[in-house]
């Protein structure tokens, strides 16, 4: 599962996402900087895993992570080819979930590729070749349906006027995923297109460092614009993050970012909700050689989380032992935690909860 960071040229994606991976994509001040897309794995901050490492005193941590993807910068006329146009529009195809940011500062000095600054514009400008594309796809797709509706198949007729309901909302100038169908029919036709407009999306404002901590105007703008998407907006200073990454000790960054109000990076908070935009989650696995977490989707069960360790664990799966994570830090041990009749047998029924130390036990 993997994010894509995407907006038009000299907003400030590539330095979000050196950021974010420390990974150290090509960044100045022109178009296209960024020509292949750079993927970064990023490690999610988790307050949890440090507690139990606390607890434990394992031999190694290792965090969850997240695939970040930076993008080349979209222009007017993507949809058609126009700049880099085919090109990004199929490396946004594959991610998942879209990070959306938007210059929401002003500097003279950092050319703006339509000449002014103005979030909703850029969104607008992003949104429309994206909805265009998405347009495309419809189009195709339907002429297929209406062939197969007009012989009476009642399916295809059920599909057709699903399509025509996207078509109609794409040319009104609405995303697919702001478009009101029910869950069971976008499951059955929507999903299966892979709309790039319907995927997931967070607006990540790109505040100056004046604003770093309560935002600005712009903010307030791209948020009321976006309200009816149920899309979160974040909003940080790129280029100050990027001075907090370039700083070497731990009590170094903490100073620089009390003297901005801020109690951690901005870049933390972006990568957790990029977590959750994935619909992703969280389980432990906690011994002495190593305290772990895992990632699993929403809604996973006990076999899954299982097999993201091994398939085998998946296989032969017999049961689950779990320890809720908020008594395993009142209790402070494994063995206390069960002293207390706190640990729980679960099987293969159970929806693994976010945060569950799980230990399992398997055949094969």
């Amino acid at each position: 599962m993997k994010a894509g960071i995407v907006g038009l040229p000299n907003v400030g994606k590539s330095t979000l996402f050196n950021c974010l991976s420390n990974a150290k994509a090509q960044s100045a001040n022109f178009p296209f900087c960024t020509i292949e897309p750079n993927i970064g794995v990023v490690n999610v901050p988790d307050s949890r895993l440090e507690k139990l490492e606390e607890l434990v005193n394992p031999e190694r941590v290792l965090p969850a992570t997240v695939e970040i993807v930076d993008i080349a910068g979209l222009v007017k006329g993507a949809s058609k080819g126009e700049g880099l146009g085919n090109q990004f529009l199929g490396n946004i195809r594959e991610t998942d979930a879209i990070l959306h940011v938007l210059r929401c500062f002003d500097n003279d000095n950092i050319v703006h590729v339509d000449g002014s600054v103005d979030p909703i514009r850029d969104k607008e400008t992003i949104d429309m070749e994206l909805q265009l594309k998405d347009l495309e796809t419809v189009e195709k797709k339907l002429e297929k349906v209406k062939r197969a509706a007009r012989t009476g198949n009642k399916d295809a007729q059920k599909e057709e006027a699903v399509l025509l309901s996207v078509k109609n909302g794409l040319e009104a100038g609405k995303s697919v995923r702001a478009i009101k169908i029910d869950d069971e029919a976008r499951a059955e036709f929507v999903k299966p297109l892979q709309f790039i407009t319907d995927k997931p999306v967070m607006y990540v404002c790109n505040v100056d460092e004046d604003a770093a901590a309560t935002g600005n105007d712009y903010v307030n703008k791209v948020k009321e614009a976006v309200a009816a998407e149920n899309a979160e907006v974040i909003f940080l200073a790129v280029g100050t993050e990027a001075d907090i990454t370039e700083l070497e000790t731990y009590d170094e960054r903490q100073m620089f970012l009390e003297d901005l109000g801020l109690e951690e990076p901005g870049s933390a908070k972006l990568i957790r909700g990029a977590y959750k935009l994935l619909n992703l989650e969280t389980y432990f696995t906690a011994g002495v050689k190593e305290v772990r977490a895992w990632t699993i989707p929403v809604g996973a069960t006990a076999p899954q989380a299982a097999g993201v360790i091994h398939t085998d664990f998946e296989k032969g799966f017999i049961r689950a032992e779990v320890i809720a994570y908020d008594d395993y830090v009142a209790y402070g041990s494994e063995a206390k935690v069960k002293e207390a009749g706190k640990m729980r047998v679960e099987g293969k029924e159970y929806i693994v909860k976010d945060g569950d130390v799980m230990h399992f036990r398997f055949n094969v």
